[in-house]
């Protein structure tokens, strides 16, 4: 049995504790946060919990094996190398770190300690991004084009972070994990609405080697709970909308060619192609799930994690560089 401690009880740590406990080799020791209405409710709950709002106690418990941490990303890189110093292996929800600087020196002092480092990008565990990875694997889609990712929404909210690093996290893993590359340079653009200090909608730019193409666009003040992907293949084409109950992907048997050979401009015209809508049999499963079961399994197996350390800092240097190109009004920033 495997005991996990979760620093932060606010908005998702509920959700890490509720999952850790359903497992059968793990069980949440310990919840910590400085709020001590929250850990009250945490204890009402989950009466077999011990509730700390002292994290040096946490990380001096020699019982607890993994420290998970829920908190405001500012914290995340001071949280994680106290965890990681003492001996924990550690678990940080997106994104892994405010700098890639910190992001290094964690996967560094991991690596040295032999502990698991992880972070929460639980979209890579999600059964529909799943079976898209599996369709673009197989070349069932052809040769992907460009991917289009929407994800917007009226609030939440942040205070010390712009909508490009609360959203974008989610939509820049799983574009990484479904072409299995890094971009070769970051466009970003944004405006801010709300909070003057603080962009509320943003547009990614990503580029790839390949000649793949990748936008994101992310905001806190759409009318409307937008949580769409599109991926344009050279033979079909797959949406993926996270707002169906059931039928969240649906594989599009479109295309358009371009004639192989032609003498005149008469001859050459565009072949477009027009088939069936097939929605693919999603097993429905709770990524949050497999996700911290994927935790529990690379501290057992002395395994590396999907989400690991490193595509924690993949995602962060595409946030840093986003940043940069706000900064310098949308200009190309190289990766």
């Amino acid at each position: 049995m495997y005991n996990i401690a979760i620093i932060g009880c606010g908005y998702w740590g509920p959700n890490l504790i509720r999952n850790f406990n359903s497992l059968k080799e793990a069980r949440v020791k310990t919840v910590c946060d400085k709020d001590r209405k929250r850990l009250n409710h945490m204890k009402e709950l989950y009466p077999s919990v011990e509730i700390i709002d002292d994290f040096e106690k946490v990380i001096n418990d020699d019982e607890i094996h993994g420290i998970a941490i829920a908190t405001p990303v500012f914290s995340h890189y001071k949280l994680a190398m106290a965890s990681l110093k003492a001996g924990k292996h550690t678990f940080i929800e997106k994104p892994m770190a405010s700098s890639v600087a910190e992001c290094e020196e964690l996967i560094e002092l991991a690596k040295k300690n032999n502990l698991v480092l992880m972070v929460g990008h639980v979209f890579l565990y999600s059964p529909p991004v799943l079976k898209i990875k599996e369709l673009i694997d197989s070349k069932d889609i052809g040769e992907v084009f460009y991917i289009s990712m929407r994800r917007l929404n009226l609030g939440l909210f942040q205070k010390d972070i712009n909508v490009a690093w609360d959203l974008a996290p989610h939509d820049i893993s799983i574009a990484l994990y479904l072409l299995d590359e890094n971009p070769i340079s970051v466009n970003c653009q944004g405006q801010s609405h709300v909070n003057r200090k603080i962009e509320d909608i943003t547009n990614i730019s990503l580029n790839f080697k390949s000649g793949k193409f990748a936008t994101i666009q992310s905001s806190w003040i759409d009318p409307r709970k937008i949580r769409e992907i599109t991926i344009v293949g050279s033979k079909k084409m797959v949406v993926y909308d996270d707002t169906e109950p059931l039928e969240k992907i649906k594989v599009y048997d479109k295309g358009v060619s371009v004639p192989p050979h032609y003498d005149t401009f008469a001859e050459f015209q565009y072949s477009y192609h027009y088939g069936d809508i097939n929605i693919p049999l999603i097993k429905q499963t709770e990524p949050l799930k497999v996700e911290c079961q994927d935790f529990i399994d690379s501290i057992k197996n002395k395994t590396v994690p999907l989400a690991d350390g490193v595509i924690g800092l993949e995602v962060v240097k595409i946030l840093e560089a986003s940043s940069k190109s706000l900064r310098d009004g949308g200009a190309e920033i190289k990766n």
